[in-house]
């Protein structure tokens, strides 16, 4: 039997972990016991779903072009959750659906054009997902931080424009800003990796029964692959939001 071979019975077992956090809100009487249950509930049905799903894409002679319609479906998804966390930020359907595209584009073309890994649907899938995935909560971020800021900073942004600095120029110490703000819980986290907690992918490959090393190769690569895509996600964000605030003449445009 394979080491993470789990049945129902311990799927079952499992579950008594959700019984638990039931008990505690219901003992402090936090109010939270059907938001545990729904949640869980909700990612038991998305996930059964999603492994159903995953089998038209994963074996070795299945086409291409049905892990290519998972990516568009992704992406798209992705980019209808962002417009409704930051709905009142400018074109950012738009923009983050560039954004993420841009982001695929660069990670998976570095991982798949240097062989890191085989092009498949056994990878292209998972690899697409972490960098979506491991990228909206920073896309979303950025974008609020960018409309947020330039009302806050309006004068100081207009007192620029008018000494003669371009758009991009009077805008650039707040897009900097922003972009570090969205960075930054990233690299931090990529600096705790392997100290503070064991990745998600080099523990379910240990408890799979990959060697150790194997493992720490991939969360590596897999680590690597999610900084480098929330750096592309959040700077084409960040750019094509600074341009939709300002008008062809630099001029800024007002948001109350």
């Amino acid at each position: 039997m394979n080491r993470a071979d789990i049945g129902l019975v311990g799927l079952a077992a499992s579950s008594i972990l959700i019984a638990v956090a039931v008990a505690i809100s219901m003992w402090r009487r936090l109010g939270l016991e059907r938001d545990v249950v729904w949640s869980a509930f909700r990612a038991l049905v998305q996930l059964l779903i999603v492994g159903f799903a995953l089998q038209l894409v994963v074996d070795d002679d299945d086409p291409l072009f049905l892990s290519g319609i998972w990516l568009l479906v992704m992406h798209l998804f992705a980019a209808y959750t962002t417009w409704r966390r930051a709905k009142d930020v400018p074109s950012v359907f738009g923009l983050s659906l560039l954004a993420y595209s841009a982001s695929a584009l660069v990670t998976l073309g570095v991982l798949f054009g240097f062989r890191v890994y085989e092009l498949e649907g056994r990878t292209i899938v998972p690899l697409a997902g972490i960098v979506v995935g491991n990228s909206m909560s920073a896309t979303v971020l950025v974008s609020r931080r960018l409309f947020d800021a330039t009302k806050e900073r309006r004068e100081e942004i207009e007192g620029r424009l008018a000494l003669g600095l371009s758009a991009a120029d009077a805008f650039q110490p707040v897009l900097r800003e922003s972009l570090r703000t969205a960075l930054v819980p990233q690299i931090e986290s990529t600096k705790a990796v392997g100290i503070i907690a064991l990745p998600g992918a080099m523990v379910g490959l240990i408890l799979a029964g990959v060697d150790p090393g194997d493992a720490v190769r991939v969360q590596i690569s897999v680590m690597y692959l999610v900084l480098g895509s929330v750096a592309t996600t959040t700077t084409v964000m960040g750019l094509g939001i600074s341009r939709k605030l300002f008008t062809n003449a630099d001029q800024l445009i007002r948001r109350d």
